[in-house]
């Protein structure tokens, strides 16, 4: 397997020592895979509510002999959720490979410092939406492999930038869009792909539905949290634990719920149902819809202000409609023979033989991967795209980003996938973009 660079450079730093003590010297052959120096270091950057999964998915993976990563720093700005993440890795190492057999875990309240280390290869990146870009491009121009959670970024122009740093630097990056890793999806859009289903149509894309308010009223900071941090590229608002997250427990947080560090369902949700979608259409890697209309519900319901109902419809070049609305999550294609939907867990056809299509040599065959964070670190080592990589990631969230520009301007939009632009529309153009607060400019 081809080695990260950071591995690389460790050993350049082995055979060194090695050439000034060599009878203390034990090459890595004899040492096997798991020798350090041929270790995969990753960092965690954000350790809440999804971070804490994605973090223990690289801890539990990194630990097959073949993969050979282990998981040495975190960073939160709450900075006790990044000391909680450094003791429950540690006790996984403790419990998995025996006292003294691992190394100490650094815990960081800010990720810049975790990333200004040489010895750390990869990252996750499990930040609110607003952050993402701001710690994405600063991963990738310190050379580190990126596990970044959906949505890509907040803003299409972000996402245009955090796919330019990706390349520029030679990074790997995987998208937490997990249900590309998933048999039951895959064999769907192969499915669509090859026309078992007959012309495709039309595709019918359902997300769930935000619910509940928040009181706005300030609060003071707590000690613990660099709140100025949090708020990164954003402006300054007060503080209240609604708005960031419970600081006693793991669960939903508020932002979620809040425009400006997250656009709501259409890109929670969306980015997964709309990332399917795309791959079924073969417009995943580098096109999206040339038109949408899109109307959303916006109630008052106090600190909350995402769209909570929203009903769309979108065309691409091919003349395929894709038709959106709230409900249970699932994608649904439709052909002029026969329909296919799937969601988590669950597939169904209007003929339950297309499920058992034995595929032929000659058709599209997709990326397979089991396992998504498996195969983040995979490809850290094989120096390979993942099955969801950067342009991937980008493309799918720019669906749901002009959806929710569609919404908020409430009239048809004209896109262009190839440039990246509304069509003759400076309003909608604006909005592609937000003014980044200094210094957390991307």
């Amino acid at each position: 397997m081809t080695q990260s660079r950071s591995v690389v450079r460790r050993r350049t730093v082995l055979k060194a020592a090695a050439a000034i003590s060599a009878p203390y010297f034990v090459p890595a052959h004899v040492l096997g895979q798991n020798a350090p120096s041929n270790t995969l270091r990753i960092g965690s950057i954000g350790t809440g509510r999804m971070g804490r999964g994605d973090m223990r998915e690289a801890v539990y993976r990194g630990l097959d002999s073949k993969l050979n990563a282990r998981v040495v720093a975190v960073a939160d700005v709450n900075i006790k959720r990044a000391q909680q993440a450094k003791d429950t890795i540690e006790d996984i190492y403790e419990k998995k490979l025996g006292a003294g057999k691992y190394e100490s875990v650094k815990a960081y309240q800010d990720f810049r410092e975790l990333l200004a280390r040489d010895d750390i290869d990869g990252v996750t990146i499990s930040t609110p939406d607003h952050q993402h870009a701001l710690c994405g491009v600063a991963a990738a121009n310190a050379g580190k492999d990126i596990y970044i959670q959906k949505p890509f970024t907040y803003s299409i122009v972000e996402g245009q930038k955090l796919v330019a740093a990706v390349r520029k630097n030679k990074v790997v990056l995987q998208t937490g869009s997990q249900q590309r890793s998933d048999q039951r999806f895959r064999r769907v859009c192969e499915l669509v792909r090859n026309e078992y289903i007959g012309k495709l149509q039309s595709v019918e894309v359902v997300i769930p539905t935000d619910r509940g308010r928040a009181d706005p009223a300030p609060m003071p900071v707590p000690e613990n949290l660099n709140y100025d941090l949090w708020m990164g590229p954003t402006s300054v608002e007060p503080y209240c634990e609604a708005r960031v997250h419970s600081h006693h427990h793991y669960n939903r947080p508020g932002w979620l719920q809040i425009e400006k560090y997250c656009r709501g369902m259409i890109t929670g949700w969306g980015a997964h149902m709309y990332d399917i979608a795309q791959w079924g259409l073969g417009t995943d890697f580098d096109s999206g819809p040339i038109s949408i209309t899109a109307k959303g519900e916006f109630p008052d319901r106090g600190l909350f202000d995402v769209h909570v109902g929203y009903s769309a419809e979108a065309e691409y070049a091919n003349g395929v409609k894709m038709i959106s609305h709230n409900g249970d999550a699932g994608v649904k294609f439709i052909g002029d023979k026969a329909w296919v939907w799937v969601t988590r867990g669950k597939w169904d056809a209007s003929d339950k033989d297309i499920l058992r299509t034995q595929f032929k040599d000659s058709d599209i065959h997709l990326s397979v991967s089991r396992n998504h964070m498996m195969n983040f670190l995979e490809c850290m080592r094989t120096r390979k795209d993942p099955i969801a990589p950067a342009e991937v990631g980008h493309r799918s969230n720019s669906v749901c980003v002009i959806h929710h520009i569609a919404m908020k301007l409430g009239r048809k939009l004209q896109w262009d996938p190839k440039t990246e632009q509304f069509v003759n529309d400076a309003e909608a153009n604006k909005m592609l973009d937000f003014d980044h607060r200094e210094p957390y400019t991307v």
